[in-house]
């Protein structure tokens, strides 16, 4: 993409309104704009980065085994009432009515909607074990949304459903869902911590939530300082073994990380002194076993090997996409603006031309678009007619890990600089070596679509 062609409303006072240091980036970025309290357009870069997010999570989620599917925004009133949860959910569900007067709600979760599917569908523990989930625009009346896309009334969430005939099957896709996250997580250059928590209007004893510590963060948490030093990395985990998922699960809860609902101050005291911290932390994601709570309520039967019906044991599991945006803002930025991670940068690198206009820089920046192109990558080229110091405010605001700069002096002397966003070191370096390195850098950040 050519900057002259695209469209970035990057703006150059931050809005009054933007409290936090993700909300405010994402607004001066060019990012979103605000449509309503909580709710956002999403511009081109914004969803551009919304979307390499989702591609992520769909990849990790495939890769564990589970099924992509599509459910809608709004959903019938009568599933919930069926569920109980109509009447218990409170004033952040929005019910609305069709022109027939049916009561419709807008979606804030689907474990309804998903249970009603399946009990139409499957009906023997041959068809088990199973787990469906999408990726969809979720709604919550919350009672003062703030701080941007971390606590909006609209917002993109992947939630997925497990059916298991056994409470031991459904814990191992508890299992299998925190391995699948911690994954997700790293590959965004984020590390997210699962503590235990309180399931809240979902239901259910066994969860925990993944926190990201940021100063902003909504949530007290206590934690042991040992589980910031746990990296999953590049490990391969078979998802069918229960006992490889499980170890994995210990490996990243037996050490003290709980948010303020679930704190236990004795246990935390028994930690040596040391180690014991207490932080911010923002909530990127959640995984709930609920056993038989709405294959109770809703007869989500089948039929178990030995010919009796019986109610399937379920979970839920859900990851705020649009929320990680603000999320990797937060834990990843100074203050020029953002520094994205690699592996979810809107574009893989700037090209700056400091002297738009001259034949030689115009075409040596021409070559170097086009054999990011050829590599795979994707560049932003700024080829506006501005002054340098105003490209390179635009490229630092924005974020892109790397930038090529190429101008009528350094092509003299047949190099180009290559400056990495994140530590602000520089070097000179021929083009094609340039491009070289950023291929050599992309190698393990590619996602490819895997539905």
């Amino acid at each position: 993409m050519r900057l002259s062609r695209y469209f970035l409303p990057v703006l150059k006072e931050t809005p009054s309104e933007a409290q936090i240091v993700s909300h405010r980036l994402m607004l001066r970025a060019g990012m979103i704009k605000q449509a309503g309290a909580g709710i956002y357009s999403w511009l081109p870069m914004g969803f551009k980065v919304l979307r390499k997010l989702e591609n992520i999570v769909h990849e990790e989620q495939v890769r564990a085994g589970h099924i992509p599917m599509l459910m809608p925004t709004l959903q019938s009133a009568d599933l919930w009432t069926e569920s109980g949860r109509y009447d218990a959910y409170g004033p952040e569900m929005l019910r609305i009515k069709d022109r027939q007067g049916r009561d419709l709600l807008y979606g804030p979760t689907n474990e309804e909607m998903v249970t009603d599917i399946f009990r139409s569908h499957v009906g023997s523990y041959k068809d088990l074990p199973l787990t469906l989930y999408h990726i969809q625009w979720k709604f919550r009346d919350e009672i003062r949304p703030r701080f941007g896309v971390m606590r909006g009334r609209e917002f993109y969430m992947k939630d997925g459903y497990n059916f298991d005939l056994t409470r031991e099957d459904a814990l191992h896709s508890y299992n299998r869902h925190l391995v699948s996250y911690l994954r997700t997580y790293e590959r965004m250059g984020l590390q997210a911590i699962p503590m235990r928590a309180d399931s809240g209007p979902i239901g259910g004893d066994d969860t925990h939530e993944f926190l990201v510590l940021a100063e902003t963060g909504e949530s007290e948490v206590f934690y042991d300082s040992e589980i910031t030093d746990l990296k999953f990395g590049d490990r391969e985990v078979d998802y069918d073994s229960h006992e490889a998922c499980r170890a994995v699960l210990e490996e990243f809860t037996s050490r003290y990380a709980r948010t303020d609902e679930t704190h236990d101050e004795a246990l935390f005291n028994a930690i040596p002194e040391e180690r014991r911290r207490t932080a911010r932390g923002i909530e990127v994601g959640q995984i709930f076993y609920f056993g038989t709570k709405y294959s109770d309520a809703m007869g989500a039967n089948v039929q178990g090997p030995d010919g009796r019906s019986v109610p399937v044991h379920m979970g839920s599991h859900g990851i705020g996409v649009s929320r990680l945006v603000g999320a990797i803002i937060e834990a990843s930025h100074d203050d020029k603006g953002i520094i994205w991670p690699e592996g979810v940068t809107p574009f893989h690198a700037g090209i700056v031309n400091l002297k738009q206009g001259d034949a030689e820089a115009d075409a040596a920046c021409d070559a170097l678009y086009q054999g990011m192109v050829a590599l795979g990558l994707d560049p932003l080229y700024d080829d506006r007619d501005e002054r340098a110091g105003g490209k390179f405010a635009t490229m630092d605001l924005i974020g892109l890990p790397w930038r090529i700069t190429v101008g009528p002096r350094g092509l003299k002397n047949g190099v180009v600089e290559l400056t990495s966003r994140r530590t602000g070191e520089s070097e000179e370096m021929p083009p094609e070596a340039a491009l070289e390195r950023l291929a050599q850098i992309y190698a393990d950040h590619r996602v490819t679509s895997p539905l």
